[in-house]
C-alpha cells in the first residue's frame, strides 16, 4: 500500500500579547478582520491612499529636522520625492504600486504635496516646537494588558501642558462619528498618563482631506479610566476569541476595502483553518 506524506502542520499563528489603537478598532470593527491580520497574518497588498498617508507622515516629520524660519511648504515639497525614495528603500513592494506608469507616479506626487500644502493653512510649523515626533509608547496596566502605538507628534507648552497630535489624511468625520475617531487619541492619553503621570491638556486630529479640518479634545481623568475600563473589557473579548477561535465576522460600511473577502463568510469566503499551537506575537511597526 501506498504510503501518503503526512499533512504539514499548521504555521504556528501570533498569540497577541497587547493592544496597539488600530487592532483595537480591528476588534471592534470585525473580530474575524482582527484575527486573519493579528493571528493569521494574512498579507496584505499595498494601498496607495495608505502610503500616501504614510509618505506625507514622514515630509511632515522631517520637516521639522529643521529650524522654525526654514519650515516652508517649498522646503516640504522638496521633502516628499526623498521621502518617496527611502520609503522604497525600506519596502521595495511598494513600486508595485506604479508598475511602469510614471505619469501615475508623478499625479499620486502631487496629490501627496497637495495634502501637505493643506496641513500649512491649518498649523503653522514655525510657531511649533515638538517635542517628540513618532514617539513609541507603551505601558502595562495594573491587570498586565499592555498598551502601545505611535504618535505622530508631542507638543510641550512653556507651562508644562501637553498636546498630543495626530495626522489624518482622510476627511474629517461627521460629528455622530467624532467620538469614535478621538478614541485613538483617549487611547494614547491613557497611555502617556499611566506612563508619565501626567493626563495630555489636549488632544488634536488634524484631517488634510476635503477641506482640512482641526478637532480637538481635552481629556480629564474620568475619560481616561473609561476608556482603561473598555479597553480592558476589550482584551478580555480577544483573549476569549483566541482561546476559542471564535471570531465572528461582522458585516460594516467598511467591507468594500477590505482585502480577505475571500476568507470571510459574509462574502461566500472560508477563514484558514484555525492554527495552533500560538506563538508569541512580535511586536508591530508602526500602523496607519
Amino acid at each position: 500500500m501506498q504510503q501518503t506524506e503526512p499533512s504539514p502542520a499548521p504555521r504556528p499563528a501570533s498569540r497577541p500579547t497587547g493592544l496597539s489603537p488600530s487592532r483595537a478598532g480591528d476588534f471592534m470593527t470585525c473580530p474575524l478582520l482582527y484575527r486573519l491580520r493579528v493571528i493569521d497574518r494574512l498579507p496584505e497588498p499595498p494601498s496607495a491612499a495608505a502610503t500616501r498617508g504614510t509618505l506625507v507622515h514622514a515630509v511632515l516629520e522631517r520637516l521639522f529636522d529643521h529650524p522654525p524660519q526654514a519650515r516652508t511648504p517649498e522646503r516640504a515639497h522638496e521633502l516628499v520625492a526623498p521621502q518617496w525614495e527611502r520609503l522604497l528603500g525600506e519596502r521595495p513592494e511598494l513600486a508595485e504600486l506604479f508598475p511602469d506608469d510614471p505619469a501615475g507616479l508623478a499625479g499620486w506626487l502631487t496629490d501627496a504635496g497637495k495634502l501637505v500644502d493643506k496641513w500649512f493653512r491649518l498649523e503653522d510649523p514655525t510657531r511649533l516646537h515638538p517635542v517628540e515626533r513618532e514617539l513609541y509608547v507603551e505601558t502595562a496596566l495594573e491587570s498586565g494588558l499592555l498598551l502601545r502605538g505611535y504618535i505622530d507628534r508631542v507638543d510641550v507648552a512653556p507651562s508644562g501642558e501637553v498636546r498630543l497630535v495626530d495626522y489624518k489624511t482622510g476627511r474629517a468625520p461627521s460629528r455622530d462619528f467624532e467620538g469614535k475617531a478621538m478614541f485613538q487619541m483617549k487611547f494614547y492619553a491613557l497611555v502617556v498618563w499611566r506612563w508619565k503621570g501626567v493626563v495630555p491638556k489636549r488632544l488634536q486630529l488634524v484631517y488634510l482631506g476635503g477641506g482640512g479640518d482641526v478637532v480637538t479634545y481635552d481629556p480629564d481623568e474620568a475619560d481616561l479610566l473609561a476608556v482603561e475600563r473598555k479597553l480592558e473589557a476589550l482584551w478580555e473579548a480577544v483573549t476569549a476569541a483566541v482561546d476559542s477561535g471564535d471570531f465572528p465576522a461582522t458585516r460594516n460600511r467598511l467591507c468594500d476595502w477590505c482585502d480577505h473577502k475571500a476568507s470571510c463568510p459574509e462574502f461566500g469566503g472560508t477563514p484558514p483553518p484555525y492554527p495552533l499551537p500560538l506563538a508569541t506575537e512580535t511586536i508591530p511597526g508602526k500602523e496607519s
